[in-house]
């Protein structure tokens, strides 16, 4: 079993995704780690493994991946192991047609990294969809958990939400599935529209966020996980409904309140549910981390220091 897990755990090649930092486009000055790779089902997932010290897991949501939590890495990884994974389906993770792709299948490709990494003492950072996929790991397994960062994210029913309807109509519809596998419609568009400040996201950066999605098979986790805003909506308000298992976490909450896509609201219910998190707001978008990435590093080394 031991001789099994370190054939698990040593950069094997991609099956079903190119290489791409081999590519032009790729700049190893912003993203200079090592790769890695664990075998999940026959699929290949990549995450970053930097830093020694306590564990700090970096979870993604869509379209992102590790790339985006480049800056936080670099600079915690001098105190700190940061491990950043990429969804199956996403970054420089192996991508293909038949995805399941749901936040509950994530979920569980993660827990089977935490384990084969044997991680423990937690400091689990969410954003986006890595809010349902991380959280939920961390409600089936709380004692591994020792803080909590939560970036725009939420993790209760969408199925009332007339926002939230209105995009599971479009990505259920042939329209939308065609401009999500044919047109790369949330890396090129939905992308660029959740920053506030469209100088922060250049030309050349905004590549790294489309090119990893060369063609319509590898757009099918888009597509997945979109469907799944309101497709998995009972099993975000079942998560929900548990969030008291964490209550006794400490929590930093790094919001940026100029999101169009999830508005105060969201974060007014975050700080209901979690009345003694710090919260730290910035005037910028969904991708905080991108618009904001030296206050957030900031914030969250001064959060390291808070012990449960």
């Amino acid at each position: 079993m031991k001789f099994l897990n370190i054939l698990l755990l040593t950069g094997m090649s991609m099956m079903n995704t190119p290489d791409f930092k081999k590519e032009k486009w790729f700049n190893h000055q912003w993203y200079p780690f090592h790769s890695n790779y664990i075998n999940i089902e026959g699929k290949q997932m990549h995450y970053v493994d930097e830093g020694q010290g306590e564990t700090v897991l970096f979870i993604h949501g869509t379209p992102s991946w590790s790339f985006l939590y480049r800056e936080q890495i670099k600079a915690l990884s001098q105190s700190y192991r940061c491990i950043a994974p990429d969804h199956i389906g996403f970054g420089l993770s192996d991508k293909f047609k038949e995805i399941n792709g749901s936040p509950q299948w994530h979920s569980q490709n993660l827990e089977r990294l935490v384990d084969s990494l044997q991680l423990d003492n937690i400091t689990l950072v969410v954003h986006d969809f890595g809010g349902p996929i991380g959280l939920s790991f961390a409600l089936r397994n709380p004692q591994k958990i020792k803080r909590i960062v939560l970036f725009n994210t939420w993790l209760w029913e969408t199925a009332s939400n007339p926002e939230a309807q209105k995009v599971n109509k479009l990505l259920n519809s042939g329209m939308g599935k065609f401009l999500y596998l044919n047109m790369n419609l949330s890396p090129k568009v939905l992308l660029k529209q959740g920053f506030y400040n469209k100088k922060a996201l250049s030309k050349d950066m905004h590549k790294h966020y489309t090119k990893v999605f060369p063609n319509k098979d590898s757009r099918y986790s888009l597509l997945r996980i979109g469907q799944s805003m309101v497709g998995s909506s009972d099993w975000y308000q079942q998560q929900w409904e548990q969030m008291e298992q964490l209550a006794d976490k400490p929590m930093l909450i790094l919001w940026g309140t100029k999101d169009r896509f999830l508005g105060p609201e969201y974060l007014n219910r975050w700080k209901q549910q979690f009345p003694k998190a710090h919260v730290n707001e910035f005037d910028c978008g969904h991708f905080v981390q991108e618009e904001q990435p030296e206050q957030v590093t900031k914030a969250m080394e001064s959060f390291s220091t808070i012990t449960p």
